[in-house]
């Protein structure tokens, strides 16, 4: 019993690391300076996490499935596509900059000026799918935490336990992206500063762009 439990608390462990990878971090922040709300940040991350979730357990059964053959080097070429993934949010986070457009009115004679993106409507009901697909994207590169995982799964329990395993890993990855989402996004709401957006949007769109890149070198 006891091994089960500490199974549990590594894959909750290793899943709320994992959400602090940096091409997770990189890639989420370029759609959550775009949020309105905590709330909508964390129906976002929620979005991430789900898309996550579905490729991380297809991952390990195929790892679990096909432990002796080639698939474990075959997966570490997803990287390569994360890679070209972060490239294009970052230059998607840095073009979002010119689509700013700020108005002046008035609240009781006071003069007010704000900020805001021309975005369509039906966009922005697209960030949860983008977020889902990045997820989902993600999920295929999973393969350090999961590969941990699955080793020490070995001998312990089936697949229908490596499966609650991974389940489990994706509440912490639940858990480290919802609180990434909070603290990252606070600040925004609570500033309307339009250089301040712009500044953030190209830090997170140009280290996009430059870590996109360097994952793409490195496995090239």
């Amino acid at each position: 019993m006891l091994e089960y439990i500490s199974f549990g608390l590594l894959a909750l462990a290793l899943g709320f690391k994992h959400s602090y990878d940096a091409d997770h971090i990189v890639a989420v922040s370029n759609i959550l300076k775009n949020s309105k709300s905590i709330k909508n940040a964390f129906k976002i991350s929620m979005s991430w996490a789900a898309g996550h979730m579905l490729t991380a357990a297809l991952v390990t059964t195929a790892l679990f499935a096909f432990k002796d053959s080639f698939l474990p080097v075959f997966l570490g070429h997803f990287e390569k596509i994360v890679g070209f993934m972060l490239i294009a949010l970052g230059i998607y986070s840095i073009s979002s900059t010119f689509k700013m457009h700020s108005h002046e009115h008035s609240h009781d004679g006071i003069l007010h000026r704000h900020f805001h993106l021309h975005k369509k409507t039906e966009e922005r009901r697209h960030y949860h799918r983008h977020m889902l697909g990045i997820g989902i994207i993600h999920g295929l590169a999973s393969n350090d935490e999961l590969l941990m995982l699955f080793t020490a799964s070995l001998g312990i329990t089936t697949l229908g336990g490596i499966i609650a395993g991974i389940g489990i890993f994706s509440i912490g990855v639940v858990l480290g992206m919802l609180l990434f989402a909070a603290i990252f996004t606070y600040p925004l709401i609570k500033c309307s500063s339009a250089k301040l957006y712009k500044a953030i949007s190209f830090l997170t769109g140009g280290t996009s762009v430059a870590y996109g890149i360097y994952m793409v070198m490195a496995v090239w």
